[in-house]
């Protein structure tokens, strides 16, 4: 079989050694480790189509793999066979500035798909803390959201159409590249989101929008999560819709700014009084700076009733990046200080200060520590539950039913076990508390639609 591989795509691309093989056996899902079998770095659709028609017929396990920074184990190998990398697949094929759409493959970082369409004035928002570093390939099959969400939308918003391979073999457009398209079910819209389950994506249609010339970013300080949490609420009340709402505790903060200086030797100044408890970042943007003023100090007027200690305005580009820089790093600092069960819970963003203070006192029936921020202008808040000197005993015991109760909290305010990470191997056991057992067997029918011989990132999701 190894031999078969080499055929296909050349030996220099086929990957066995111990080492290769450790490396594309985790992602940053806590520290597990699924050693595959063989590294396969296909260049092209139709190696792409060879490798999973061979696989299919052998019943070889194949786990698709962009840049490897799931949160929820969807690019672990679980079942050893085949890590497919997407790596090679990382051309950006065309910008139409006349459409407003691109073509890229599926291995394109984000950030550097995000930039190519900035230098034509262009913009694609979705913006996950990862877009360094993340595949574009990789936001599709989790439906990445990140800060912009919230006015904007997430990724699947901006996709018009997808070259996919399916498990047999066979490759697909899924839709077509046009706005407006009601010709049978909306496969594109199916596969995203799908976590690689269903087919592998090789090439994405998107849609992109004028890029906003002008921004403001404000930081507000809270006594409380809760009186955060609810200031949120009000602002969109208020007629306001923010491009970012980020919120963040105290500790989160704390620890990011310390991991930036520590390990990345960058000093970064956030104002943060000793009564502070949380911090919201929002941002504004569009093309006249009046527009945004007025809508900035309309924003203050809504915080001033909830008795906010200060409102800081980030006035240069040099302030506004290290604001989002803070926020941007504090998944990776605070792993760096201890090992993490990441969740990313979403509610409807009035249930938010409810929200909250659940999770702080399940930690502490339970026994553990969490910090937490994240996109809570809709809703998304990012939950770390921090192992520090937990017993591994307890660790993969009795905090797993903690974590349960956090979800039962979530479903109960009328939310969903994820907002963008997905479900993946992390998740999988806590579906029953959110979907239904009809919705289940649904899934189930589909995934054997796509993949009869269920080789495709197996164990997955249910």
């Amino acid at each position: 079989m190894i031999a078969e591989f080499q055929r296909l795509i050349g030996a220099e691309f086929v990957l066995t050694d111990d080492e290769a093989r450790f490396r594309y056996s985790k992602d940053h899902t806590e520290d597990y480790s699924f050693l595959p079998d063989v590294v396969l770095k296909p260049a092209n659709t139709e190696q792409v189509s060879q490798i999973l028609r061979f696989c299919n017929a052998h019943h070889i396990p194949v786990t698709p793999r962009g840049g490897g920074t799931s949160l929820s184990g969807g690019a672990l190998p679980v079942r050893k066979g085949v890590v497919l990398s997407m790596e090679r697949f990382n051309r950006i094929l065309d910008i139409d500035t006349l459409n407003l759409q691109a073509t890229v493959e599926t291995g394109v970082i984000t950030e550097v798909f995000q930039e190519a369409v900035k230098e034509k004035g262009l913009f694609y928002p979705p913006d996950p803390a990862s877009k360094g570093s993340c595949f574009i390939g990789g936001n599709v099959a989790h439906n990445s959201g990140g800060p912009k969400a919230v006015k904007y939308g997430v990724t699947r918003d901006y996709i018009l159409n997808m070259e996919v391979v399916l498990p047999t073999g066979e490759i697909i457009w899924t839709g077509a590249n046009v706005l407006k398209n009601s010709t049978g079910y909306n496969l594109t819209q199916l596969i995203a989101g799908s976590e690689g389950t269903l087919g592998v994506i090789t090439k994405i249609v998107f849609k992109l929008r004028p890029l906003p010339t002008r921004s403001m970013v404000l930081l507000a300080s809270f006594k409380s999560n809760e009186e955060a949490m609810r200031a949120i609420s009000a602002i969109y009340l208020a007629g306001i819709t923010p491009s970012g709402m980020e919120f963040m505790e105290r500790e989160a903060i704390e620890r990011t700014t310390d991991y930036l200086q520590r390990h990345l030797h960058q000093k970064v100044s956030v104002p943060l009084k000793e009564e502070t408890a949380a911090q919201l970042i929002i941002e504004l943007d569009g093309n006249d700076d009046e527009i945004i003023l007025k809508d900035a100090e309309r924003i203050v007027s809504v915080l001033d009733t909830f008795g906010i200690e200060d409102v800081f305005y980030a006035n240069s580009q040099t302030e506004k990046d290290e604001l989002w820089k803070v926020r941007r790093h504090i998944s990776p600092a605070v792993n760096a200080y201890s090992l993490t069960k990441a969740e990313d819970v979403v509610v409807p963003r009035g249930n938010l200060p409810a929200l909250i203070t659940a999770i702080k006192n399940i930690g502490q029936a339970y026994g553990f520590r969490s910090v937490c921020y994240g996109h809570a202008g809709d809703g998304n808040l990012h939950v770390n539950v921090m192992k520090e000197n937990i017993p591994d005993a307890l660790w993969n015991s009795k905090i797993n039913e903690g974590i349960g109760e956090i979800f039962k909290e979530v479903v109960r305010l009328g939310g969903m076990l994820s907002g963008e990470h997905g479900i993946g191997i992390a998740k999988k056991p806590y579906m029953p508390l959110a979907v239904g057992q009809t919705n289940l067997n649904l899934m189930r029918a589909i995934k054997a639609a796509f993949d009869p011989n269920g080789i495709l990132n197996p164990d997955k999701i249910f």
